[in-house]
């Protein structure tokens, strides 16, 4: 049986587990992910994170998406990873960690967890795509996975499927494909933000990279100043703080609660299809 917690970073699911000893044998990690990810069948989640040892900081991660696409960073996903290595033992309230995307700084406080982000880069704005018979103005940015902003009216009275799909895999951001953020102005210090995400397929309840993007974007375009909420589609709030330079951003956090749901074993038969 495999060991596991089940954590929610503002409506973003996850499936943590601890193999910094190596022990875990599954097979084929990309069918064992997909697996255990999908809803209804086994634990369900929006992706699987892998613990393991690090000898420059106080561990590394291995992160997979719910379709077993391996990816190099994730905001609220980082947050439940602090709290997780918290809870365990694995580093003090303060640490460091290893992530595709580079060296990530954290800070747990009871539930509350604040993640300092790799710099952000590739800012590109004012693009215009074409999506069907409509032209999108879009930007993007990469906060360690690639994401587009649009602005809209209201997040709430839009087709964030369709139009995220279409994004997603619009031609000029393959081969890799990107996130979708649907992003609303409240005021100066506050977005409402829905996204469509790369690797799920869908629109999540929360999308903590994508929380990011939209805020340095909207900040970009002088609509915002640090901190700035943003209210996903669980209905929580993440708090982001930044600070402008000449031709973009530096000292990014990513600031929201990291929720453990529940703690268990895995059988086989979670992951084993026909055995």
């Amino acid at each position: 049986m495999i060991e596991f917690y089940k954590m929610s970073g503002s409506g973003n699911d996850f499936i943590l587990i601890d193999n910094r000893d190596g022990s875990l044998a599954v097979g084929d990690v990309v069918e064992f992910v997909k697996s255990v990810c999908e809803r209804k069948i086994s634990v369900g989640a929006d992706g699987l994170f892998l613990i393991e040892r690090s000898d420059r900081v106080d561990f590394r991660w291995r992160f997979y998406n719910a379709d077993g696409s391996e990816a190099a960073m994730c905001g609220n996903g980082a947050r439940c990873v602090a709290r997780f290595a918290y809870l365990l033992g694995i580093a003090g309230a303060r640490m460091s960690f290893e992530t595709g995307a580079g060296i990530i700084d954290a800070e747990v406080r009871g539930d509350i967890v604040k993640v300092r982000l790799t710099e952000p880069y590739a800012l590109f704005m004012d693009d215009e795509i074409r999506i069907e018979n409509q032209v999108l103005f879009v930007h993007s940015i990469n906060t360690g996975v690639p994401h587009v902003v649009h602005f809209v009216r209201d997040p709430d009275d839009f087709d964030v499927f369709n139009t995220g799909r279409a994004i997603r895999r619009h031609e000029h951001y393959q081969p890799a494909g990107t996130n979708a953020n649907f992003v609303a102005v409240v005021d100066d210090h506050t977005l409402r933000v829905r996204t469509y995400e790369r690797g799920v397929e869908d629109e999540t309840l929360a999308c903590g990279t994508g929380s990011v993007a939209a805020a340095l974007i909207a900040a970009r375009k002088g609509l915002v100043e640090s901190p700035v909420d943003v209210r996903v589609q669980s209905g929580e709030l993440l708090r982001i703080y930044f600070e402008r330079t000449a031709d973009g951003f530096t000292n990014v956090y990513l600031e929201g609660k990291a929720k453990v749901v529940y703690q268990g074993k895995l059988w086989n038969e979670a992951w084993k299809k026909g055995e």
